[in-house]
C-alpha cells in the first residue's frame, strides 16, 4: 500500500532499516527535478505508524534525490529520536 499522505504516483524506495526504524525514500517530480521527500516507518504492534518529510532540496535524478532522502531520514532520526512517535499518532509529518 502507499505510505499515508504520498499520492498514488509518488514511488517509494527500498527500505533502509536505521535505529529499529525504517526509512523510505519518496522523491517528488517537480519539472525536470526532483524534491527530498520520504517516510519514516515505526513497526507499532499490528500496524506501521509513519512520519513522512518533504524538503526544499531539488535533485537533477531520482537516484541522487533518494540517496539524500534517505541521508535527511537519517537525521531527523538523531535529531528526534523517539519524541518522533510519542504524540502516539499512527501518521504525521516529520
Amino acid at each position: 500500500g502507499n505510505a499515508a499522505g504520498f499520492g498514488s504516483s509518488q514511488q517509494l524506495g527500498e527500505p533502509v532499516e536505521y535505529e529499529e526504524l525504517v526509512i523510505r525514500a519518496a522523491p517528488v517530480p517537480e519539472g525536470n527535478q526532483w524534491r527530498l521527500a520520504g517516510v519514516i516507518i515505526k513497526q507499532h504492534e499490528k500496524e506501521d505508524w509513519q512520519r513522512t518529510f518533504t524538503r526544499a532540496d531539488l535533485y537533477s535524478t531520482r537516484k541522487e534525490a533518494e540517496s539524500f532522502s534517505i541521508r535527511k531520514g537519517k537525521q531527523i532520526i538523531n535529531e528526534q529520536g523517539s519524541r518522533l512517535f510519542e504524540d502516539g499518532e499512527k501518521t504525521g509529518r516529520a
